[in-house]
């Protein structure tokens, strides 16, 4: 049996976690770490990390970026593996995981749907087949959801630079640039409303034609069944930097 320890359990995404964990046979709910406990979990919730036991045989974090980065010094003293399915990291913070997967096994993915991980690698082979049109990007999701633009759209959007030769430039706000689009940007756009999931479209504009590819989220679920089986798959691992094209 493997001991689970989800951090941010009592969030939007660690209350689906702590109902799908139930679905997995060899997987054990052993605890909880948030900030925030009203005490009605029926397993342990910890709000100090000096009080997780170390029989934690990983971690899975749905939280915000400062709460990854407090869990990942646990993680660290206890050579724990971690599945990190937080987004919304600044380039510092993302450097800081990478040195820290020298150390330990780290599953990383800002999107742990297996068809979003499959449109990463359809709009890379589009994009390349389709050279020269506009490339833009449209996200959709929740009024809660804190970070702009999505961390999946970011991911489509490297897909395609990858591609390309890393030859692209980010646009996440046109309100400033008063010129022409150029022709290497990849424009982001991002809708915050209501209660949607989450979903995220890939235009490519040529001069008579466009090309769309969209995925819509419709379960919350579906990633926490991601998460879960990067549980099962990051134990055993060597240290190191783990993504859903591993597991996959």
């Amino acid at each position: 049996m493997i001991n689970v320890l989800i951090n941010g359990c009592n969030g939007r995404m660690g209350q689906v976690l702590v109902k799908e964990i139930d679905r997995f046979e060899n997987l054990f709910l052993a605890g909880g770490f948030d900030i925030n406990d009203d005490g009605l979990n029926a397993f342990p919730v910890y709000s100090n990390i000096d009080d997780i036991p170390n029989n934690i045989d990983v971690i899975v974090d749905f939280s915000v970026p400062v709460a990854t980065l407090n869990i990942l010094n646990y993680a660290v003293k206890t050579k724990t593996p971690i599945v990190i399915a937080t987004t919304g990291f600044n380039e510092d913070e993302i450097a800081h995981i990478k040195e820290i997967s020298k150390i330990i096994p780290i599953f990383k993915s800002s999107n742990m749907s297996f068809d979003i991980n499959l449109m990463k690698k359809i709009v890379s082979q589009v994009a390349t087949s389709l050279k020269g049109n506009d490339i833009e990007i449209v996200e959709t999701h929740h009024n809660k959801k804190i970070d702009a633009p999505s961390g999946t759209a970011i991911s489509l959007a490297d897909s395609i630079n990858n591609a390309l030769g890393n030859n692209m430039k980010y646009v996440y706000n046109r309100h400033d640039i008063h010129e022409k689009r150029q022709p290497n940007e990849i424009g982001f756009s991002s809708i915050r409303g209501g209660n949607i999931v989450g979903e995220h479209s890939v235009l490519f504009y040529g001069a008579y034609e466009t090309f769309e590819i969209k995925h819509t989220s419709y379960s919350r679920d579906v990633f926490a069944e991601g998460a879960l089986k990067a549980c099962e798959f990051i134990i055993g691992k060597k240290a190191g930097l783990y993504g859903m094209d591993d597991m996959v």
